[in-house]
């Protein structure tokens, strides 16, 4: 039986929020002359966290600050980790270095060219955004060098995918909305079942689950669905599912992007990164493409292939999902979103 929670989980800050909290002190120093005492940013979501200085330094054209990452309640193998940013002048715009502890790119698939470090897009556009806003308010041009630095960083990265992900040297700095939700199976599964019961008891006959932020922005859209529709899927395909059998809404939507829907089309109910993984060799039998079985991410795959397997995917993980509905009046269907929020396959619409 799932345990409810006894109360709410504390949540915490990815990697990229400390990395823009980070540049943001940093260029007090740098550019204002002093550092803050503490440095509040404004995620996308529109949270402002305030964040404490755990790290200074500084020369004549530059500055360093580090973060301590608080995962919250979420067992996050970098919570507690420094983050350290250091800004340095530069000149022709933005550009990020990997320092000491952060990996860099070495196969293709991922959201980074290889050879880059790998810092994730929001991360880079969150700290471009903080280098914009501070250059205007210092009247200074806006063109640095930030180098990220995680201590200890290798060592971690031996805990993480980003080894066999083709990252080299380090862990990445990740993050979409800035925040970490706490990771609790059995509070998560909770609050999808939760979620169920609300739009069941709102009379609700078409709820949709997504994979993350930006699947569930295109699917609520899509279908022009009310908040209380959305049902905080996350990675717990399967525990969502399970409810919905016992306790049907009419029309169910999963969404979200392409590695999580493959593998959810190839049975996986869990579909977190170290709980799950692609089968490659079935993937390329589906697609018909014998050069998706040397893919690094099913990014990739998508890439060499194209739609039709995207398409394929999509198809799969429909029957993957109503497989275990035989006999019931419930349907489904499966949207699949590239990182842009377009929508690149669809079944059962």
């Amino acid at each position: 039986m799932t345990r409810k929670p006894d109360g709410p989980l504390r949540r915490g800050w990815t990697t990229g929020a400390c990395a823009t909290a980070a540049t943001k002190a940093a260029l007090a120093r740098l550019w204002g002359g002093a550092f803050p005492a503490e440095v509040t940013i404004t995620l996308p979501r529109g949270e402002t966290p305030v964040f404490a200085l755990a790290h200074m330094d500084a020369g004549p054209d530059w500055a360093e600050v580090g973060i301590t990452k608080d995962a919250g309640d979420d067992p996050d193998v970098t919570h507690g980790a420094l983050i350290i940013v250091r800004v340095a002048a530069s000149a022709g715009g933005v550009r990020f270095r990997a320092g000491t502890g952060v990996g860099t790119v070495t196969k293709p698939g991922l959201p980074i060219p290889p050879g880059e470090p790998a810092i994730n897009p929001v991360p880079r556009q969150m700290m471009t955004d903080v280098v914009d806003a501070m250059a205007r308010d210092h009247g200074c041009p806006a063109d640095v060098t930030i180098t990220v630095s995680i201590p200890g960083g290798v060592e971690i990265a031996q805990n993480t995918w980003n080894p066999r992900l083709g990252i080299a040297g380090g862990l990445s700095i990740l993050g979409t909305t800035g925040v970490v939700r706490p990771f609790s199976c059995a509070a998560w599964i909770a609050s999808i079942h939760r979620g169920v019961d609300v739009a069941r008891a709102a009379g609700l006959t078409h709820v949709a689950g997504c994979t993350g932020a930006t699947s569930e922005r295109v699917v609520q859209d899509l279908y022009q669905l009310p908040d209380h529709a959305m049902l905080d899927m996350g990675d717990f395909a399967g525990g969502m599912l399970k409810y919905l059998k016992a306790h049907p809404v009419a029309h169910v939507t999963i969404g979200g992007g392409i590695g999580k829907m493959t593998k959810l089309a190839q049975g996986a109910r869990d579909l977190h990164s170290a709980r799950s993984q692609v089968d490659f060799a079935a993937l390329a039998a589906l697609t018909g493409h014998a050069e998706v079985a040397g893919a690094n991410t099913a990014l990739q795959a998508y890439q060499m292939v194209g739609t039709s397997m995207a398409e394929a995917v999509a198809q799969g993980a429909l029957a993957a999902v109503t497989d275990g509905f035989g006999g019931s009046d419930m349907r489904f269907d499966i949207v699949i979103i590239d990182r842009d929020g377009q929508i690149i396959a669809r079944a059962g619409a």
